[in-house]
Parts: C-alpha cells; structure tokens; sequence
C-alpha cells in the first residue's frame, strides 16, 4: 500500500503511519510506503525514522497545508517516488477557540483553508494516481461537524463542508473506482486536546475529562489508535463496497442527546455531574 498522510507528525495522523507501518503490502511486492506530510519539520522526520525501523518506506514532507500550491507538489512527490498511490488520508486540521461574534476573517479564512480546502486540494491532485489504483480517499471530520460545538467558531462549519465534500467526491468519482470516506472522532487524546482535558497535572483538565468521561457511554476518551484504525479499515480492501459514510469513532457520544436533556434517570446532567465528582 502507497499512502499520503496529513498531520503525521503527531496524533491520529501518527497513529495512522504507525499503524499502517505493520500492514504488509496487500500484493506482497515490497514494503509499506508512507508519504508523511507535517508542518513540524522536526516531528515528521522523528515519526519517519521511527518507522523505517517496521521496514516501512517513509517521505516525510515538511507542508504547510494552509498554502495553496503546497498540497498538490506533496502529492506530486508521493506519486512520483512510490510510483502511485493507493490511499489519501486527510487527517491535519486546526481549531481555535473563537466566539461567533469575535472571530476574526483571518481566523476564520485560516480555519476553511486547512480543514476543508486543504482536502480538495490534496484528492484533487490525487485524483489521477487514485483513479489509476482504484484507490481511497479518508478524511478526519469530527463528531463537531454534526453537533455544534462552542465556542470553537468556525471549527464545525469547516468539518461540516468537509463531510459534504467527501460524500460529493464519493458520489461523482466513483465510476473510476474511487471510495471517499470520513471518520468523525469525539474526544480524544491527542496534543491538540492536552490542554482541554489531557494534561493530568492541571486540575481543571482532570475536572473536564471526568466528566466528558461520564457523559459518554463507553466511560472513557479515545485513543489515536482507536481512530487510526478505523481510518485504516475505511482505506483498504476490507471496506472495498463502502464509500460516502462519515463513520463516528466517539464511544457512543453522539447518541446521548435525547437521554442527557431528557433527563432520563441515570444520565440527568446533575447524575452525571456526581458521577464525574466521585471519580
């Protein structure tokens, strides 16, 4: 398998690499290759060094994918060392917490570009490589996309837009054999999150993640390797009839709108809040 991947010098893009590192070539003809796009030069050479050491091929491309041209020269690397490319996975993006009413066009511009342009760009360039190997295209949407979240602005608006792009390109590319798919994470573990609730020394991030912990079904936060592998499913063979979904990897979050402002007994907010406290 001949991957791009977005955002790979940390988090889920990282658990993505790593994990696909171990995955043997699906025609049994050489190794993984794994082109690794990071705006962190350090970050990306680090995670490619670690992989080649699982035998994996690794390009790491230092991209700043709020750039324009840059998405379309990475891929044109990728294809051109590796031959071809059998997945596209767009997993960078960024956030900011931003009310509404203080956004400003820079920010929100900023937001569009990376988490939703940044996207196009990237399949748009693919698109003849992908065509060729009837190929995949993943995208990290986020359970925000469907569910607005503050105060992170324009955040779910960009992953919104980001859905509906997928499911477009599953539908019009299709007939060549392309799939295109999303995964939506709920709260995760990663450096983007330390701060909200990952960062065990900081009482006010413990206090958060016991609670998002008792809110969801499941009782716990995902991990990136709970994302990465579905990512992963969605690009290879194993899903080779699916294609438009936006797949939720969130624990059951989503599901408990109704049972948490209904008051249904044993998810009133106020149990829950309790729950969080005893913990």
């Amino acid at each position: 398998m001949r991957y791009v991947i977005t955002g790979a010098g940390s988090g889920i893009g990282q658990a993505v690499a790593t994990l696909a590192s171990h995955t043997a070539d699906s025609a049994g003809t050489g190794p993984v290759r794994l082109a690794l796009l990071d705006r962190d030069a350090e970050s990306v050479e680090a995670v490619a060094a670690e992989l080649r050491g699982t035998g994996a091929e690794c390009l790491p491309l230092v991209v700043d994918l709020g750039d324009p041209a840059a998405a379309g020269k990475a891929v044109e690397q990728a294809v051109s060392a590796f031959g071809g490319l059998d997945a596209l996975v767009s997993n960078a993006g960024i956030s900011s917490a931003d009310a509404l009413e203080d956004l400003s066009l820079d920010t929100y511009q900023r937001t569009f570009d990376v988490n939703t342009r940044a996207t196009f760009l990237l399949a748009r360039a693919a698109f003849p490589a992908l065509r060729d190997s009837r190929g995949a295209i993943v995208a990290t949407a986020s359970i925000s996309a469907t569910h607005p979240t503050p105060p992170l602005g324009m955040y779910s608006a960009s992953k919104a837009a980001l859905k509906m792009m997928i499911q477009q390109m599953a539908v019009e590319w299709g007939r060549h054999g392309i799939r295109a798919n999303c995964v939506s994470p709920g709260p995760t573990d990663t450096g983007l999150t330390r701060g909200s609730f990952g960062d065990a020394r900081d009482a006010a991030a413990r206090a958060n993640r016991r609670y998002r912990e008792a809110v969801s079904p499941m009782r716990k936060i995902a991990r990136a390797q709970d994302i990465a592998e579905a990512v992963l499913f969605l690009a290879g063979p194993r899903a080779g009839h699916i294609t438009g979904v936006d797949l939720p990897v969130d624990g059951g979050l989503s599901l408990t709108v109704m049972p948490l402002t209904g008051g249904t007994p044993g998810y009133r907010l106020d149990e829950i809040a309790q729950e969080a406290t005893a913990r």
